[in-house]
C-alpha cells in the first residue's frame, strides 16, 4: 500500500507558482517605470519578469491537478511550509533585476538587499542609492510594500478562485499571539486589508507630493512607510528634503502603519470606540510618546534649550525605530550614550500585533509586565486566583506561556546572532547592531552600519546569517523554528 506523502508537494508547488504571478506583475510595473524614464535597467527588468512568469506558469499549470485538489484545504503543516519558503522563493527571483542589471553585481549583496526588502527590514548594502535608475528604485520600494502586509495575505484574496483553500497560511502569516478577525471568510478579510493598505499608501503619497516631494519619490516613500520598511530613494533618507511638513507626515503614517489593521478598518467603519479603548493601541502610543518625551527631556537637560526641530526629530526617531521603519533624520548612534542605548532597546519593541512591524510587539510586552506584576501578588496570596486580563478579557494560560516562550526565544536568538557575528569577525559594536536590527526587522545597525552607513563591508557569511535572522524575525521566530524542528517532519 502506497504511503501518503507527509506534504502535498504538488499543491505546494502549484501554490508557489500562483504566488510568483504576483511578483512577476510587480516586476512588469517596474519595467514600465523604467521605460517611462528611458534608463538602462529596462532589459534586466524585462528578463526578470519573463523568467519569473515562465517559472510561475511551469509550477502552477505543470503541477496543479484541478479535479483532485478542487476542494482540498491546506493542512497546517503545508501552510507553515509555504509561508516560510515563499519568502526565500520571492527573494531568489527578486534578486534578478538587481543582479542582471549589474547595479548589484555580487549575488550575495543582491539577495541581501532583496530579502531585507521583502522582510521590511530595510538594511542595505548600497553605498550610493541615488546611482540606481528609477526602475530599480521602484522595484526596491515595491518589494517592501509587498512584504508589508504579507505576500501570503495578498494571494489569499484570489487563491480560492483556483480552488485552493488558505486559512492555514493566514494563521501562519499574521503575526502576534492574538488575531482579531474582520470577517469569518479569510478571502474577504484579505481583500479588505489590502484595500485599506493600498488606500492609506495612496493618501500618504498624495500628502507627500503636496509637501514638496516629486511624485516618484512620494509614492516610493509612501510604500516603504506603510510597510514599516524604511527604504528611501535618497542617500540621506528623509533628511534629504529638510522639510518639517514631510517629517510630520511620515511620523504620523509610521504611527498609523504600526497599528493592527483590523482595528483601523473597524474605526473607519464607524466603530471608533473599539479602536480608542483597545488596550494594545493605548500602550503602544503611551510607550512611543514616552520614549520621545525622554529623548526631548534628556536633550534639554544636556543642551539647556529646546526647539521645534528637537521635538520633531525626537518624535520621528522614537517611532521610526520602535516601529522598525528605520527612516533617519539624524544619526541616533552619535547621540549621548544613554539615548543611544535607549534607541537600541526600543528597536526590539515593535508596534501592534496584526501590523507590518517586526519586533516583540506591544501586546507581548504588556502581557509580560502584567504577568510579572501578578506573579508577585500570587506569591503574597498563594491561594488567590489572579488572572491576567487584556481588553477586559481573561488571557488563557496557554497564551501567557506562548508569550513568555517567545520573548525568551527572541532574546536567545539575538544573543546567538551576536556570538555568530563575533565568530565571523564582525566587531562587537556592529555585531550587537546587526543581531538586533535583523531579528527586529528595523534596518540601521551600529557603527559603520548605522543610519548613515550600510552593510556593504560585512563579510559574505555575515550577510547570509543576517538574511536568515531577518526571515526568522519577519515570521515571528516560531514559524522558522517549527519548520526546522524534527517534529515538523514526523508523521
Amino acid at each position: 500500500m502506497k504511503q501518503e506523502s507527509l506534504l502535498n508537494f504538488k499543491l505546494i508547488g502549484a501554490t508557489f507558482g500562483l504566488l510568483l504571478f504576483f511578483e512577476a506583475g510587480f516586476m512588469a510595473v517596474s519595467s514600465i517605470i523604467s521605460a517611462l524614464y528611458g534608463e538602462d535597467d529596462l532589459k534586466a527588468l524585462l528578463i526578470s519578469t519573463g523568467l519569473t512568469t515562465a517559472t510561475a506558469l511551469l509550477l502552477f499549470f505543470g503541477l496543479k491537478d484541478k479535479e483532485k485538489e478542487k476542494n482540498y484545504q491546506l493542512k497546517k503543516r503545508e501552510g507553515y511550509f509555504i509561508v516560510a519558503f515563499v519568502w526565500i522563493l520571492f527573494s531568489i527571483f527578486g534578486t534578478f533585476p538587481f543582479y542582471l542589471s549589474g547595479y548589484i553585481p555580487e549575488y550575495t549583496n543582491a539577495f541581501f538587499e532583496t530579502i531585507s526588502g521583502y522582510t521590511t527590514t530595510g538594511a542595505t548594502i548600497l553605498q550610493d542609492i541615488e546611482a540606481l535608475p528609477h526602475g530599480l528604485l521602484f522595484w526596491r520600494c515595491i518589494i517592501q510594500w509587498q512584504g508589508g502586509m504579507g505576500i501570503i495575505v495578498l494571494s489569499l484574496a484570489v487563491m480560492p478562485l483556483f480552488g485552493i483553500g488558505g486559512m492555514q497560511m493566514y494563521a501562519a502569516e499574521v503575526p502576534g499571539p492574538t488575531k482579531d478577525k474582520i470577517r469569518p471568510r479569510v478571502t474577504q478579510t484579505a481583500k479588505l486589508l489590502w484595500s485599506l493598505y493600498a488606500s492609506i499608501t495612496l493618501i500618504e503619497a498624495i500628502l507627500l507630493f503636496i509637501a514638496g516631494m516629486e511624485p516618484f519619490d512620494a509614492f516610493c516613500h509612501a510604500c516603504t512607510t506603510i510597510a514599516t520598511g524604511g527604504y528611501s530613494t535618497k542617500n540621506a533618507s528623509i533628511a534629504h528634503w529638510n522639510s518639517p511638513f514631510i517629517d510630520y507626515i511620515i511620523t504620523i503614517f509610521m504611527i498609523i502603519a504600526a497599528v493592527n489593521y483590523t482595528l483601523l478598518y473597524t474605526a473607519l467603519r464607524g466603530n471608533v470606540k473599539k479602536f480608542i479603548h483597545n488596550e494594545e493601541v493605548k500602550y503602544y502610543l503611551l510607550i512611543g510618546f514616552t520614549i520621545a518625551a525622554i529623548i526631548i527631556g534628556y536633550n534639554f537637560y544636556l543642551e539647556r534649550s529646546l526647539s521645534e526641530e528637537d521635538v520633531r526629530i525626537s518624535l520621528f526617531s522614537a517611532f521610526s525605530l520602535m516601529t522598525g521603519t528605520g527612516f533617519a533624520l539624524s544619526d541616533h548612534t552619535a547621540w549621548a550614550p544613554f539615548l543611544a542605548i535607549l534607541m537600541i532597546l526600543i528597536m526590539s519593541f515593535g508596534g501592534c500585533a496584526g501590523s507590518s512591524c517586526g519586533g516583540i510587539k506591544t501586546v507581548r510586552i504588556v502581557l509580560l509586565i502584567k504577568n510579572s506584576y501578578f506573579e508577585f501578588k500570587r506569591l503574597l496570596h498563594p491561594n488567590a486566583v489572579i488572572p491576567v486580563k487584556f481588553n477586559n478579557k481573561v488571557v488563557p494560560p496557554t497564551i501567557i506561556t506562548n508569550v513568555l516562550a517567545f520573548i525568551v526565544l527572541y532574546a536567545i536568538t539575538i544573543m546567538l546572532g551576536i556570538l555568530i557575528f563575533l565568530l565571523i569577525g564582525v566587531n562587537p559594536e556592529e555585531s550587537i547592531g546587526a543581531a538586533v536590527t535583523s531579528v527586529s526587522n528595523v534596518g540601521p545597525g551600529l557603527g559603520a552600519s548605522g543610519p548613515t552607513g550600510n552593510f556593504a563591508h560585512f563579510p559574505v557569511a555575515a550577510k547570509w546569517v543576517m538574511s536568515f535572522f531577518m526571515l526568522a524575525g519577519r515570521l515571528d521566530i516560531f514559524t522558522v523554528l517549527f519548520i526546522l524542528s524534527p517534529s515538523f517532519w514526523r508523521r
